[in-house]
């Protein structure tokens, strides 16, 4: 009878757990009803997948989502952040640009969302150009409506962005205002603060990663929506502090588009902090030599600076 018992107890223990890792990481649609959505017969997502069976990538995504990365409430903080992987607006690199950055996070005690945001297409929505936008100011407004659900702090809500992804999050924090989508409470999309690491900004020629522009704007945008997601032009005093981090030696993304994004937030008196590096070319993720894999240090001290986190012993 002991020895049943014994196993009984293991199993509970194992589907305990088992349960508690699903709740950590579960995924929750971000729309009843996505707006300005069409029906695209034969448009369904497509994911794949590294040698060990893991998802590295997502192309085509109908339907999307945040996947929770929450904090052990030993060490949680309160601070959450939504995270975009990059992709040049035709896929998202979500396990290097997300998962993993979330699993980060959480050593800092800091909750994360990584956001799986709709890629721009006509081919399943009215205006391709606010489609991720549409998304990311829903992730805030869901995390916010949820704050106390969750145990996060609703000032204490950061957005991260890779490359496109980062030119995701520079843009919903310069348009949180913008009325892309029907809201029917009085909460903001605002965050309190984005982190841009090798983050497309520009959409102006000479700059802007090609890739990106054609595929969120067109092939022949409008001098005025070039302007509009130009995000170094749209900087405000509301603009959320800023941490920035490039590799001067970048061929994909011009390094001058973190360099002129700084400069923006500093005319305009946002508290910015910018880093760099001499080389890293892109796509270098948590970092991946020499002296770009300072960066998340570099980071958790400009959060600590900033009263998002205390030191972790």
């Amino acid at each position: 009878m002991k020895k049943v018992k014994s196993v009984l107890v293991l199993i509970f223990l194992f589907f305990g757990c088992f349960s508690s890792v699903l709740a950590q990481n579960k995924e929750i649609i971000l729309w009843e009803k996505i707006p300005d959505a069409i029906s695209s017969v034969g448009y369904t997502e497509e994911v794949s997948y590294d040698n060990d069976k893991i998802i590295n990538g997502i192309s085509k995504v109908t339907q999307p989502s945040i996947t929770f990365f929450l904090a052990d409430p030993k060490i949680a903080n309160g601070t959450s952040v939504i995270i975009c992987p990059g992709g040049g607006y035709l896929h998202l690199a979500i396990n290097k640009e997300g998962y993993k950055i979330a699993k980060w996070f959480n050593t800092l005690g800091i909750s994360a969302f990584v956001l799986k945001y709709r890629l721009p297409s006509d081919l399943i929505m009215k205006d391709k150009s606010i489609g991720p936008l549409q998304d990311a100011q829903q992730a805030v407004r869901i995390l916010r409506r949820n704050s106390d659900k969750w145990h996060i702090d609703p000032n204490k809500i950061g957005i991260m962005g890779f490359s496109a992804g980062g030119h995701l999050a520079a843009t919903v924090s310069t348009h949180f205002n913008d009325k892309v989508y029907e809201v029917t409470d009085n909460i903001s999309a605002r965050p309190d603060f984005s982190i841009l690491i090798y983050p497309v900004i520009s959409m102006q020629e000479g700059i802007t990663h090609q890739g990106s522009k054609k595929y969120l704007l067109g092939d022949n945008p409008s001098v005025e929506m070039i302007d509009k997601y130009s995000i170094e032009k749209q900087v405000t005093s509301t603009t959320p502090k800023t941490f920035l981090v490039h590799a001067t030696d970048d061929n994909v993304v011009p390094v001058e588009n973190t360099i002129n994004y700084y400069l923006a937030l500093k005319q305009n008196q946002v508290p910015v902090e910018m880093h760099i590096y001499e080389n890293g070319g892109h796509g270098f993720g948590l970092g991946r030599q020499e002296t770009n894999l300072n960066w998340p240090k570099a980071c958790e001290k400009w959060l600590i600076a900033n009263g998002l986190i205390s030191k972790i012993d």
